[in-house]
Protein backbone atom coordinates (compact mmCIF):
# COMPACT_ATOMS: atom_id res chain seq x y z
CA UNK A 1 0.00 0.00 0.00
CA UNK A 2 3.12 2.31 1.07
CA UNK A 3 4.50 1.92 -2.64
CA UNK A 4 1.08 4.18 -4.02
CA UNK A 5 1.01 6.58 -1.63
CA UNK A 6 3.09 9.88 -1.70
CA UNK A 7 5.06 10.48 1.47
CA UNK A 8 4.75 14.18 1.12
CA UNK A 9 1.07 13.81 1.10
CA UNK A 10 1.70 12.13 4.69
CA UNK A 11 3.39 15.02 5.81
CA UNK A 12 1.27 17.51 4.17
CA UNK A 13 -1.58 15.99 6.36
CA UNK A 14 0.66 15.45 9.67
CA UNK A 15 1.08 19.21 9.63
CA UNK A 16 -2.55 19.95 9.12
CA UNK A 17 -3.76 17.41 11.65
CA UNK A 18 -1.31 18.57 13.79
CA UNK A 19 -2.36 22.73 13.88
CA UNK A 20 -5.69 22.44 12.45
CA UNK A 21 -5.36 24.65 9.72
CA UNK A 22 -4.37 24.62 6.08
CA UNK A 23 -3.40 28.68 6.08
CA UNK A 24 -0.64 27.47 9.55
CA UNK A 25 0.51 24.14 8.08
CA UNK A 26 1.02 26.32 4.88
CA UNK A 27 3.65 28.92 6.84
CA UNK A 28 5.23 26.19 8.51
CA UNK A 29 5.81 23.96 5.54
CA UNK A 30 6.55 27.25 3.65
CA UNK A 31 4.32 26.69 0.37
CA UNK A 32 0.95 27.53 -0.97
CA UNK A 33 -2.15 27.15 1.08
CA UNK A 34 -3.32 25.41 -2.18
CA UNK A 35 -0.32 22.98 -2.46
CA UNK A 36 -1.28 22.19 0.57
CA UNK A 37 -5.10 21.67 0.34
CA UNK A 38 -4.20 19.62 -2.83
CA UNK A 39 -1.59 17.26 -1.14
CA UNK A 40 -4.96 16.37 1.07
CA UNK A 41 -7.20 15.58 -1.89
CA UNK A 42 -4.83 13.38 -3.38
CA UNK A 43 -4.24 11.47 -0.57
CA UNK A 44 -8.08 11.13 0.47
CA UNK A 45 -8.50 10.11 -3.15
CA UNK A 46 -5.71 7.56 -3.28
CA UNK A 47 -6.90 6.39 0.15
CA UNK A 48 -10.58 6.42 -1.04
CA UNK A 49 -11.48 7.90 2.46
CA UNK A 50 -12.59 11.19 4.36
CA UNK A 51 -9.86 12.39 6.67
CA UNK A 52 -11.59 15.76 7.65
CA UNK A 53 -14.79 17.28 8.29
CA UNK A 54 -15.25 20.92 6.93
CA UNK A 55 -17.01 22.57 9.57
CA UNK A 56 -17.35 26.24 9.36
CA UNK A 57 -14.00 26.77 7.96
CA UNK A 58 -12.77 24.43 10.47
CA UNK A 59 -11.05 20.88 9.44
CA UNK A 60 -11.93 18.64 11.88
CA UNK A 61 -10.14 14.92 11.82
CA UNK A 62 -12.35 11.97 11.11
CA UNK A 63 -12.29 8.86 13.08
CA UNK A 64 -10.25 7.55 9.98
CA UNK A 65 -7.90 11.19 9.98
CA UNK A 66 -7.50 10.28 13.51
CA UNK A 67 -6.31 6.83 13.47
CA UNK A 68 -3.69 8.07 10.72
CA UNK A 69 -2.38 10.87 12.77
CA UNK A 70 -1.75 8.90 15.53
CA UNK A 71 0.11 6.65 13.07
CA UNK A 72 1.85 9.40 11.71
CA UNK A 73 3.05 11.00 15.01
CA UNK A 74 4.80 7.81 16.34
CA UNK A 75 6.61 7.47 12.16
CA UNK A 76 7.22 11.01 12.10
CA UNK A 77 8.59 11.19 16.07
CA UNK A 78 10.75 8.04 15.62
CA UNK A 79 12.39 9.20 11.80
CA UNK A 80 12.68 13.15 13.59
CA UNK A 81 14.94 11.37 16.39
CA UNK A 82 17.10 9.16 14.14
CA UNK A 83 17.74 12.54 11.59
CA UNK A 84 18.96 14.12 14.75
CA UNK A 85 21.13 11.47 15.82
CA UNK A 86 22.64 11.07 12.14
CA UNK A 87 23.18 15.50 12.31
CA UNK A 88 24.81 15.40 15.71
CA UNK A 89 26.86 12.22 14.15
CA UNK A 90 28.21 14.52 11.55
CA UNK A 91 28.71 17.71 13.74
CA UNK A 92 30.87 15.59 16.25
CA UNK A 93 33.98 17.26 17.10
CA UNK A 94 33.34 20.09 14.09
CA UNK A 95 33.67 23.75 15.30
CA UNK A 96 30.79 25.58 16.32
CA UNK A 97 30.98 28.87 14.65
CA UNK A 98 29.36 31.37 16.71
CA UNK A 99 28.99 35.19 15.78
CA UNK A 100 28.94 37.60 18.21
CA UNK A 101 28.78 41.36 19.11
CA UNK A 102 32.50 42.57 19.59
CA UNK A 103 32.87 44.41 22.94
CA UNK A 104 30.93 41.67 24.20
CA UNK A 105 33.51 39.21 22.75
CA UNK A 106 36.74 41.40 23.56
CA UNK A 107 35.44 41.85 27.11
CA UNK A 108 33.41 39.01 28.57
CA UNK A 109 33.23 35.97 25.98
CA UNK A 110 37.27 35.53 25.44
CA UNK A 111 38.16 35.50 28.11
CA UNK A 112 36.05 32.33 29.43
CA UNK A 113 36.83 30.22 25.83
CA UNK A 114 39.63 28.28 27.25
CA UNK A 115 37.59 27.24 30.35
CA UNK A 116 34.83 26.04 27.73
CA UNK A 117 37.21 24.68 25.63
CA UNK A 118 38.76 22.69 28.89
CA UNK A 119 35.55 20.99 29.54
CA UNK A 120 36.06 18.38 26.26
CA UNK A 121 32.59 18.85 24.80
CA UNK A 122 34.29 17.44 21.86
CA UNK A 123 34.00 21.00 19.78
CA UNK A 124 35.53 24.26 19.93
CA UNK A 125 34.24 27.15 19.58
CA UNK A 126 35.19 29.35 16.40
CA UNK A 127 34.54 33.20 17.42
CA UNK A 128 33.40 36.07 14.62
CA UNK A 129 32.24 39.10 15.31
CA UNK A 130 29.33 41.10 14.02
CA UNK A 131 26.15 43.14 15.57
CA UNK A 132 22.70 43.21 14.04
CA UNK A 133 21.58 40.93 11.08
CA UNK A 134 23.45 37.83 10.95
CA UNK A 135 23.96 35.90 7.34
CA UNK A 136 24.14 32.49 8.65
CA UNK A 137 24.20 31.29 5.43
CA UNK A 138 26.53 33.41 3.87
CA UNK A 139 29.31 33.45 6.55
CA UNK A 140 28.43 29.73 7.65
CA UNK A 141 27.36 30.58 11.26
CA UNK A 142 25.70 28.16 13.78
CA UNK A 143 24.83 30.64 15.98
CA UNK A 144 24.86 34.18 17.12
CA UNK A 145 24.97 36.47 20.63
CA UNK A 146 22.76 39.59 20.42
CA UNK A 147 20.69 41.86 22.17
CA UNK A 148 17.24 42.20 21.04
CA UNK A 149 17.59 46.20 19.85
CA UNK A 150 16.70 44.97 16.50
CA UNK A 151 14.26 42.56 14.50
CA UNK A 152 15.49 39.42 12.73
CA UNK A 153 13.45 37.38 10.82
CA UNK A 154 10.32 35.56 12.39
CA UNK A 155 11.58 31.82 11.53
CA UNK A 156 15.04 32.55 13.01
CA UNK A 157 14.88 30.21 16.22
CA UNK A 158 16.04 32.33 19.23
CA UNK A 159 16.57 31.69 22.96
CA UNK A 160 16.67 34.32 25.31
CA UNK A 161 19.99 34.25 27.61
CA UNK A 162 19.67 37.25 30.07
CA UNK A 163 18.44 40.85 30.76
CA UNK A 164 21.52 43.78 29.92
CA UNK A 165 21.88 45.68 32.64
CA UNK A 166 23.68 49.32 31.99
CA UNK A 167 26.03 51.19 33.80
CA UNK A 168 27.52 54.83 34.15
CA UNK A 169 31.51 54.57 34.19
CA UNK A 170 34.48 56.98 34.63
CA UNK A 171 37.95 56.83 35.31
CA UNK A 172 38.93 57.01 39.22
CA UNK A 173 42.45 58.62 38.19
CA UNK A 174 41.19 61.56 36.05
CA UNK A 175 39.13 64.91 36.68
CA UNK A 176 35.79 64.54 35.71
CA UNK A 177 34.55 65.93 32.53
CA UNK A 178 30.86 66.28 31.64
CA UNK A 179 31.16 64.90 28.20
CA UNK A 180 29.28 61.66 27.80
CA UNK A 181 30.75 58.78 25.51
CA UNK A 182 28.27 57.14 23.22
CA UNK A 183 28.34 54.56 20.61
CA UNK A 184 26.97 54.47 17.19
CA UNK A 185 26.42 50.61 16.97
CA UNK A 186 23.73 51.17 19.35
CA UNK A 187 21.97 54.31 18.24
CA UNK A 188 18.66 54.11 20.04
CA UNK A 189 20.32 53.52 23.65
CA UNK A 190 20.36 57.16 24.32
CA UNK A 191 17.12 57.82 23.08
CA UNK A 192 15.53 55.00 25.35
CA UNK A 193 18.01 55.87 28.19
CA UNK A 194 17.07 59.72 27.98
CA UNK A 195 13.62 58.47 27.92
CA UNK A 196 13.16 56.05 30.79
CA UNK A 197 15.59 58.08 32.82
CA UNK A 198 17.50 55.70 33.56
CA UNK A 199 20.22 57.50 34.27
CA UNK A 200 20.56 60.74 36.74
CA UNK A 201 20.30 64.40 35.59
CA UNK A 202 23.45 65.63 35.44
CA UNK A 203 24.33 62.73 33.37
CA UNK A 204 21.77 63.47 31.23
CA UNK A 205 22.82 67.14 30.34
CA UNK A 206 26.28 66.37 29.63
CA UNK A 207 27.83 66.86 26.04
CA UNK A 208 28.10 63.73 23.84
CA UNK A 209 30.88 62.71 22.01
CA UNK A 210 29.79 59.64 19.55
CA UNK A 211 32.44 56.70 18.96
CA UNK A 212 32.22 53.80 17.17
CA UNK A 213 32.12 50.58 19.66
CA UNK A 214 31.32 50.52 23.27
CA UNK A 215 35.01 49.26 23.41
CA UNK A 216 36.11 52.80 22.04
CA UNK A 217 33.95 54.33 24.48
CA UNK A 218 35.53 52.26 27.20
CA UNK A 219 39.04 53.08 26.14
CA UNK A 220 38.05 56.61 26.21
CA UNK A 221 36.56 56.36 29.26
CA UNK A 222 39.88 55.10 30.79
CA UNK A 223 41.86 57.89 29.02
CA UNK A 224 39.36 60.56 30.88
CA UNK A 225 37.75 61.49 27.93
CA UNK A 226 34.08 61.33 29.78
CA UNK A 227 31.81 59.15 30.99
CA UNK A 228 30.51 56.18 29.38
CA UNK A 229 27.11 54.33 29.23
CA UNK A 230 28.10 50.51 29.09
CA UNK A 231 27.00 47.12 29.49
CA UNK A 232 27.98 45.04 33.10
CA UNK A 233 29.37 42.41 31.00
CA UNK A 234 31.78 44.80 29.36
CA UNK A 235 33.11 46.24 32.38
CA UNK A 236 33.50 43.51 34.99
CA UNK A 237 37.60 43.58 35.08
CA UNK A 238 37.88 47.19 34.73
CA UNK A 239 35.46 47.44 38.00
CA UNK A 240 37.18 44.89 39.96
CA UNK A 241 40.46 46.65 39.31
CA UNK A 242 39.52 49.88 40.38
CA UNK A 243 40.31 51.47 37.05
CA UNK A 244 36.98 52.76 36.21
CA UNK A 245 34.11 53.96 38.97
CA UNK A 246 30.48 53.74 38.85
CA UNK A 247 28.71 57.33 38.22
CA UNK A 248 25.63 55.70 38.42
CA UNK A 249 24.18 52.02 39.48
CA UNK A 250 23.37 49.32 37.83
CA UNK A 251 19.44 49.22 35.60
CA UNK A 252 17.95 47.09 33.61
CA UNK A 253 17.48 48.74 29.97
CA UNK A 254 14.67 46.74 29.10
CA UNK A 255 16.82 44.28 26.25
CA UNK A 256 17.90 41.49 26.42
CA UNK A 257 20.77 38.92 24.90
CA UNK A 258 19.52 36.10 22.73
CA UNK A 259 21.35 33.05 21.24
CA UNK A 260 19.81 33.01 17.57
CA UNK A 261 20.01 29.91 15.47
CA UNK A 262 19.08 29.37 11.78
CA UNK A 263 18.15 25.58 12.57
CA UNK A 264 16.31 24.39 16.07
CA UNK A 265 18.61 23.93 18.92
CA UNK A 266 17.51 20.39 19.81
CA UNK A 267 18.46 19.37 16.26
CA UNK A 268 22.61 20.40 17.22
CA UNK A 269 24.07 18.37 20.62
CA UNK A 270 26.50 21.50 20.62
CA UNK A 271 24.01 24.32 20.09
CA UNK A 272 22.00 23.43 23.57
CA UNK A 273 25.15 22.47 25.31
CA UNK A 274 26.98 26.02 24.48
CA UNK A 275 23.34 27.85 24.87
CA UNK A 276 23.26 26.17 28.62
CA UNK A 277 26.78 26.79 29.19
CA UNK A 278 26.44 30.82 28.29
CA UNK A 279 23.11 30.70 30.62
CA UNK A 280 24.93 29.81 33.11
CA UNK A 281 28.23 31.72 33.20
CA UNK A 282 26.24 35.07 32.06
CA UNK A 283 23.66 34.91 35.06
CA UNK A 284 26.92 33.87 37.68
CA UNK A 285 28.51 37.09 35.88
CA UNK A 286 26.01 39.49 36.56
CA UNK A 287 25.38 37.91 40.48
CA UNK A 288 28.90 38.54 40.85
CA UNK A 289 29.19 42.33 39.98
CA UNK A 290 25.66 43.03 42.16
CA UNK A 291 27.50 40.88 44.77
CA UNK A 292 30.70 43.31 44.42
CA UNK A 293 28.51 46.50 44.54
CA UNK A 294 26.61 45.27 47.32
CA UNK A 295 29.95 44.66 49.31
CA UNK A 296 31.54 47.90 49.08
CA UNK A 297 28.74 50.09 50.55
Amino acid sequence: MIEKISLNSLKFFYYVAQHGSVTLASQKLFVTQSAVSKQIKNLEDALGLILFDRVNKKLILTSNGSLLFACCQQVFARLDDCLVDLKNQQYEKKQLVLSCEPTISMKWLIPRLAEFNSLNYGFEIVLLTGGGIVDFQGKSIDIALRRNDFEWDKNIFHEKIIEEYIVAVRNTRTDQTNTLLLTSSRPHLWQHINKSKLVSSDILSYEHMVLEHFYLCIEGCLAGLGTAIVSIFMVEKEISHEFLELVHPPVADSSSYHLLSYYPFYEDERKVIFKNWLKIKMTRSKEQFMKNLQDKL
